[in-house]
């Protein structure tokens, strides 16, 4: 349910400079740490539309689904199913691709002022998450219905990623977990990320911004989704990552260690 790229696409990260190899500060295999990062203050909402179907959006995108355990198209061209389990409990499945993205159960407290989502998978390595997200409900008083920001986020398997140069002026990034890849430039050029759970059309764009920074714009179909800034230590030790999506204001912060 967690709608955020820069988080589920991790491999999206295209990083480099006209640096040599030795000289580069992101070249490395790095991994997510996610009690030095701030993954909170994503915000989500659901609604009825008029035709008894429920809309939700989130970080600029939406999509409209029924509890009825079909498949819909989500945002980013996934097949997603629900189904009720209970009163205060709600299933969802996600694919892309044919392939399983992760199966979510939703659970509503009590009072029905926070909803706890576990979402569990594997990934294309073979490794298996089992994630967690608590929500904090803002408006609404029934139901899924109503808006909700979350307030807690754990993650069972954190990101790994592999970067290496690319030419003179760019680098080649692979996710380990979800085998992603993406070779990109400085040249101000969209470049696409290939792998076999990457969403069609999800490409990347990189702006220098100093000898150990750089910002990256992330798009599908040529709309822009997350724009974010990464800047690598002084010691080499951690890459920041520091952006939001573009149409809302919800910053984020992730630290990646070298491994």
């Amino acid at each position: 349910m967690k709608i955020r790229l820069a988080t589920v696409l991790a491999v999206v990260l295209a990083v480099g400079g006209s640096l040599a190899a030795a000289e580069n500060p992101f070249t490395g295999t790095w991994k997510l740490n996610p009690a030095k990062s701030k993954l909170t203050g994503d915000t989500m909402k659901f609604e009825k539309t008029a035709s008894g179907a429920i809309r939700w959006s989130g970080s600029g995108v939406s999509y409209t689904f029924k509890v009825d355990g079909k498949e819909y198209t989500g945002p980013f061209g996934e097949a997603v199913a629900w189904k009720q389990i209970d009163d205060t409990s709600w299933q969802t499945t996600s694919t892309q691709k044919g392939i399983l993205l992760s199966t979510d159960t939703s659970k509503l407290s009590p009072d029905g002022k926070t909803m706890t989502v576990v979402s569990k998978g594997t990934k294309p390595s073979g490794e298996t998450f089992q994630d967690t997200v608590v929500y904090q409900r803002i408006s609404g008083d029934k139901g899924l219905l109503g808006r909700w920001r979350d307030k807690q986020v754990k993650l069972s398997a954190p990101a790994t990623l592999e970067i290496t140069p690319s030419g003179q002026d760019g680098l080649l990034v692979k996710s380990v977990g979800y085998k992603w890849t993406s070779d990109a430039k400085f040249d101000g050029k969209d470049y696409p990320v290939t792998g076999p759970t990457v969403p069609a059309g999800v490409t990347v764009v990189l702006k220098h911004t100093g000898l150990r920074s750089f910002e990256l714009l992330m798009k599908q179909s040529g709309k822009p989704l997350f724009r974010e800034t990464y800047t690598a230590s002084q010691d080499g030790r951690t890459l920041t990552v520091a952006g939001s999506a573009v149409a809302v204001n919800e910053p984020y912060t992730e630290v990646f260690e070298r491994q």
